[in-house]
Formats: C-alpha cells, structure tokens, sequence
C-alpha cells in the first residue's frame, strides 16, 4: 500500500522552525499556535461567555444576597442590643473620676435626693439617679444638700458628685443637721450629740424663751429653731448656737413680710399645722383652709381647727390615731378639736415654705382636708362634712391595704 507525502524539500526539517512549513501545517501567520487551535479556542471561548441576560441576572442575584446578609446582621445587632438592655448589661450604672469640664448646676430650695438626682441625670453630670441616691444616703451622714448654685463637671462619680454638693466638713466646727418638722427635744437631741454641749443646758433655756426675743405668749423655744445645716465654731455655746438658729427664724418671718412679734407668733404656730398635716405642694391650700376655720362667721367648725397633729403633740406622742376621750380633753391646751382657735404654740419647726404659705395662704373655699396616701402625699379637700366624709372613708380603705402600724 503506497503513501502519498508532502513534497517536504528535507524530511528532518522541523515545522516549527520553517514559516512556510507552519502555515502549511495549520499554524498562525505569526506562528504562535495553530489556527485550528485558535478557532476552537474562541469557539470555546463563546460558549462558556455568559450573555448580558445571564451576568445582569447575576448581578441581580448578588446584589440581593448582600442586601440580605446586610439586614440579617442588623437583625442579629439589634437583638444584641435588645437581649443587653433587657439584661441591663448596656446601662452605664455610674461614672467614674471627677468628671470633666464645667456645669453650673442650681439646688432649688426644697429641692430632695430624688430630685437632685433626676436633674444631675437629666445634665449629664451622673450615669444615673438611682447610683447618685445610693451614694448620698451612704456618705451624707445626716447631711442635707442645701440649695444654691454648684459648679459640678459632667460625668461625674456619684460619689464625687455628692462630696461636690455636700463640701467638705471644716474639721474646725460642729456641723449639725435640722431637719423641719421636728419637735424642741429631737432639736436639742441633735445639738448635744453635735457639739457635745449636754442636753440639759439647751433644755434650761427652753425655760426662758422671751429672753431670746420671743413675745411674752411663748411657752418655749418651739417653732423657732429653724431647721438647716449648721457649722458651729468649736468654742459656740448653748446660748450663742440658740441664738443663732432663733435669729433665721426672725429673719424667715422678716422675708415673708411678718414683723409683729406677735403677729410671728401666730404665723409661726399656723406654719408648724401646715408642716405637719400637709406636703409640700398643698402646703399654701392647707394654709387657706386653716384660715376659713379661724374666720369669725366660720359656722361649718365653728372655730375649730380639728388637727390631730396638734393634739398627739400635746399627748407628747407623734401619731395619727386618736381616741374620742383624747379629741374631747379641753385640758390639752393643743387639742383643736375640743377647744377653738390655734393652740398655744407651734408644734414643730416650720420650714421657710411652710412659713411663706401661713403668712399668704391660698383663697380656697375648702374647710378639709386629708391626705388619702400616705406613700403620695396625695390630699383631698372639701368644704362639707359629707364631701369630708367620704375621702376619709377613701384613707382608711388606702390604709386597710398596708401592714399594721402604717396609720397608726
């Protein structure tokens, strides 16, 4: 069997080195591969190539996918965060340092560590109010913060927060805490265990009030130890320190524009029932009230005030329970329900607010009034018995829902 082969001008010549050999033997002009080869290469090339149908379909696809994975990390952050918060594992619970920068930061008269708290919170000046409370109540000692203006930082420590509001103690005073409302003997108390001047020298000159500037219908010292934050030098006596806190009293009832002595007197006894039988926000309305009963044409208690306070105080007792021989003993000369008229002295240490309220009482019609909670000071009043009647019933079913003693 005969074969038929190129008419090749050499059979060893290579067909990669002859350019005329390689374009016979299928190679591209410029010899780098076969043209044969080329062709099925962009024939393959073509067929694996996706069309712009196919790559806009990917891209869509693509885009979807990190849309999806973007919100699905959003999901799973915010659920974090959720879980964290719900745990309180993301709350700031409290400061730490001294802070930084500057704030003025204002205590407004009245003002309690609640308050103080919710403000210094509300500027930024500690994490949190809860943190800041806890913090007064285990380093005030009995301190009181008193109202004024601060200059704080922001981010503060709770604690650092109160020893800016409360200052440093002067190792160089006595430093005693009176808070309103108390009665002469916890005063004195309070004195003695401050300065360590024995009770019974501030008892003795209880004895003798006028020579303190008090009118001649003064029974004691009573109402007028005005309470706030004393610091009284080391070598202060009992005389000079009563002194001092009778003198803010006159200068309490000068301010709210009281200057008869006996007119004080009177401003002072009517200050110390607002004090005790009211809060703070009823104060001016309790005041109103006590001025209708002392009216002459007063026919709806015929003159009687009818406060339990001042009757338990003449008991000697402090409490909201009364029984109908005690509200009928005319001997009590501060029983208000057996004898009309205020009784013969303040109960108490009226605040500067309780103060202001008995010298300019609110113009109310009411002639009752009663606290219906003790926990929220909430207080209703009225102007007839019936109307009385029925917010009492209101407080004993308030007080019918806590543990015994709580009215008592």
């Amino acid at each position: 069997m005969s074969h038929r082969y190129p008419d090749y001008p050499s059979m060893g010549t290579d067909p990669d080195s002859d350019p005329a050999l390689q374009q016979d033997a299928g190679y591209a002009p410029d010899g780098t591969a076969p043209v044969a080869e080329l062709f099925e290469e962009a024939a393959e090339t073509r067929k694996t190539r996706p069309s712009p149908a196919t790559q806009r379909l990917r891209r869509r696809r693509t885009i979807v996918m990190v849309v999806v994975a973007v919100i699905f990390a959003g999901v799973v952050f915010g659920l974090t965060v959720f879980v964290r918060d719900l745990l309180g594992l993301n709350e700031i619970k409290d400061y730490e340092g001294s802070g930084t920068g500057s704030v003025s930061f204002t205590v407004a008269e009245g003002d309690g560590p609640m308050v103080i708290g919710t403000n210094l919170e509300a500027a930024d000046i500690v994490a949190t109010s809860k943190e800041f409370i806890k913090a007064f109540q285990e380093e005030s000692a009995g301190r009181e913060i008193q109202p004024g203006s601060y200059e704080m930082k922001q981010q503060m420590s709770s604690s650092s927060a109160v020893d800016a509001l409360l200052g440093e103690e002067d190792p160089g005073v006595h430093y005693a805490a009176v808070a309103r409302d108390l009665r002469q003997g916890e005063v004195f108390e309070i004195l003695s265990k401050s300065t360590g001047i024995p009770l019974a020298e501030f008892e003795a000159l209880a004895k003798n009030p006028q020579s303190f500037g008090l009118p001649a219908a003064a029974v004691s010292l009573e109402g007028y130890l005005h309470p706030g934050e004393y610091r009284f030098p080391l070598d202060q006596d009992a005389t000079e320190i009563v002194t001092e806190m009778v003198n803010s009293t006159f200068t309490t009832l000068e301010d709210a524009g009281i200057t008869d002595p006996d007119e004080q007197y009177r401003t002072l006894t009517k200050a110390s029932i607002v004090q005790a039988e009211a809060g703070e926000a009823d104060y001016a309305k309790v005041a109103g009230a006590i001025e209708n009963r002392l009216r002459a044409d007063n026919v709806e208690t015929s003159g009687l005030i009818q406060s339990d306070a001042t009757v338990t105080y003449g008991l000697g007792r402090k409490s909201y329970e009364l029984t109908p021989e005690e509200k009928a003993d005319t001997s009590n000369p501060y029983n208000t329900y057996a004898n009309p008229g205020l009784p013969v002295g303040p109960i108490g240490s009226p605040s500067t607010e309780a103060v202001d309220a008995a010298a300019n009482p609110a113009d109310v019609p009411f002639y009752y009034w009663v606290t219906v909670n003790l926990d929220t000071g909430q207080t209703e009043f009225s102007s007839t018995l019936a109307e009385h009647a029925k917010f009492v019933e209101q407080y004993q079913q308030w007080c019918g829902t806590q543990k015994p003693g709580r009215c008592g």
